[in-house]
């Protein structure tokens, strides 16, 4: 386990399951990670990343430092021929991904996969089945928003350290990859603008809202934001626009609108039926042991879901290109 932020999370929910052990930890904070490492038999504390990779009692390397290292340790631990788990964003750049792309393909016994973790909450499992099952109809607008709300974060974090952070990258993708697994379809291109004015007078250096309008193929319209500095608790806030029904969830709960007709006079339409089901995993760690289950049960390591986290990096890399050229990209998924 590599950056014990998230990470402690992650380290926890490998240890619950009966066939993985915790080996290693490593992270800055060396008290912090010799503190955990107690708690599971037989783990130590490695002095550097590259500890990890030669030994061969370790065949998972779990990846949550910070953003810019993703790359690097990514790319590192599949050289090694480690299976890997990351944190969201796996890389942040057209040629890192390109990279990443390759050494899957060199191996193919080796799994990789990144911590989109909102396919595992109820509320979406249930709405992609609807979806795909064309209860929907035809999806013709997808709108997103990731609102973060956490301020100090932005301008007292790691996140207002690093080399050209980005808020669609390290936010805005939960929303994209909803996009890519809900709807079953990949957008062509995109525009896209950003601005800094909630975080203008901090430390912050970066944009702290970016907006990406996505076209399809199909005609369906996606509308993506990250807003890493709005006056709101931290929300997800998702808009789906069929021809049979509509799907919003915001403050006022999921909810499903069915039919455009009266019912009753005074009443213009029917109801909203609203859903009941938890829109965030238990666990921050609830993709894992599915994970785990795939590379135990030599299952392939290239599925529907590891190619839609490639292709999310790929929306979200191409998002961040058209707002820093106010233009319209086309989207290089391979």
């Amino acid at each position: 386990m590599v950056g014990l932020g998230i990470g402690e999370q992650h380290a926890r929910m490998f240890s619950t399951l009966p066939l993985c052990r915790v080996r290693a930890l490593f992270d800055f904070d060396r008290d912090r990670a010799e503190r955990l490492a107690a708690e599971f038999p037989g783990c130590e504390v490695v002095s550097r990343f590259d500890d990890f990779l030669s030994r061969p009692d370790i065949d998972i390397v779990s990846i949550a430092s910070f953003d810019n290292d993703h790359f690097e340790q990514t790319r590192s631990a599949l050289d090694a021929g480690k299976h890997v788990f990351v944190e969201k964003p796996l890389c942040r750049t057209q040629h890192e991904l390109d990279e990443i792309r390759r050494l899957v393909n060199r191996n193919q016994t080796l799994h990789l996969a990144s911590n989109l973790v909102l396919r595992e909450a109820e509320l979406y499992r249930w709405l992609r089945q609807e979806i795909l099952s064309g209860a929907f109809g035809d999806i013709y607008a997808f709108d997103g928003d990731y609102l973060y709300g956490r301020l100090h974060k932005i301008t007292h974090g790691w996140r207002g350290e690093v080399d050209q952070y980005s808020v669609m990258l390290g936010g805005g993708i939960h929303m994209i990859d909803l996009m890519l697994w809900l709807t079953g379809q990949r957008p062509a291109r995109v525009s896209a603008v950003s601005s800094r004015m909630a975080s203008r007078g901090t430390g912050f250096r970066y944009d702290d809202f970016s907006a990406a309008t996505l076209t399809f193929e199909s005609g369906l319209i996606a509308r993506i934001t990250a807003n890493f500095a709005c006056v709101h608790r931290h929300q997800h806030v998702l808009r789906i626009f069929g021809t049979r029904k509509t799907f919003i969830l915001d403050d006022a709960g999921a909810r499903v609108m069915t039919s455009r007709d009266p019912v009753q006079p005074g009443m213009y339409v029917a109801p909203p039926e609203f859903i009941a089901l938890a829109a965030k995993p238990e666990h921050k760690g609830a993709l894992i042991p599915a994970f785990v289950e795939g590379i135990v049960s030599g299952a392939p390591s290239r599925t529907p879901e590891s190619d839609l986290t490639l292709d999310s990096i790929a929306v979200a890399i191409a998002c961040d290109e058209a707002a820093a050229s106010s233009s319209t990209v086309e989207i290089a998924y391979t």
